[in-house]
């Protein structure tokens, strides 16, 4: 399961989507998820889906992996659907015990399901097609404006960018702890959920110290270093937009009103 977590992970490869500059990439992320709360309809999900499919496919990511991914998350799926199957008002279908399946129910638990799926993978592609370093970067660079109200916008893209680099470390540090937990009689499996819980301690607390080492160590070498970020601050690939950034955003713009237009028309017709 710890494998199958893609978020914070970078895949190798050369494509247009990796060339595009970061801030077109978080952008892109942006207005995509927003869209998934604005298009009405099944029409508006198959635009979604359609952009999605072209972007990984040019992305050169395989499918495989993305959805590899999904596995992390499959117990929030499984919640949202129960709740909004049996706590949405409307007309009644099926009644189990005290508790009622409605029809507008089950339009929104799939609608919620769709939603979080295409959310997941839509901001998978930004962080397998992009380093922390540019993720850093870009947002930076998107976040300029606010150093006029005195927000360190630097420290902010560096916190996060860390954060990013440190998932798949932590995820390899708590498989490591766990075989070895396994390996001296450890039981992670069975009994109910506070036996459950109890059995997580002697693995939780050996990888908050290690994580805790990690940002120490990290800190000293930072300081070591003399690190100092923010203004005058240079970068050895300052970040420039080129034809195809101007191009992919164009395309986004292209395809928000394709969804808007697909959603009215059906919900017309």
């Amino acid at each position: 399961m710890l494998r199958d977590i893609t978020l914070g992970q970078y895949y190798q490869t050369d494509s247009v989507i990796h060339r595009l500059d970061p801030r077109v990439k978080l952008a892109t992320t942006i207005i995509y998820i927003i869209s998934l709360f604005i298009f009405d309809g099944i029409a508006g999900y198959v635009v979604a889906a359609t952009f999605l499919a072209i972007i990984i496919k040019l992305s050169h990511v395989p499918f495989k992996f993305m959805v590899k991914g999904m596995k992390a998350i499959v117990f929030l799926l499984m919640i949202t659907v129960i709740f909004n199957m049996f706590l949405t008002p409307g007309e009644p279908l099926i009644t189990v015990w005290k508790l009622t399946i409605t029809r507008e129910g089950i339009k929104t638990a799939v609608a919620m399901a769709v939603r979080l799926i295409f959310l997941v993978i839509g901001s998978s592609v930004m962080t397998l097609t992009t380093t922390p370093n540019h993720l850093t970067d870009g947002m930076e660079k998107m976040m300029s404006p606010l150093k006029k109200i005195k927000l360190p916008v630097h420290e902010i893209a560096m916190m996060m960018s860390i954060a990013l680099r440190f998932i798949p470390i932590l995820l390899e540090e708590t498989d490591k702890i766990m075989k070895a937990q396994i390996a001296r009689g450890a039981d992670f499996e069975s009994g109910n959920l506070i036996k459950k819980a109890k059995s997580m301690v002697p693995l939780l607390v050996p990888l908050f110290i290690s994580a805790f080492r990690r940002a120490n160590d990290l800190a000293m070498a930072m300081e070591a270093r003399c690190y100092r970020g923010g203004e005058h601050r240079t970068k050895m690939k300052p970040l420039h937009y080129e034809r195809r950034d101007y191009i992919a955003y164009l395309v986004v713009v292209c395809y928000l009103i394709i969804g808007v237009i697909a959603g009215k028309v059906v919900g017309m017709v």
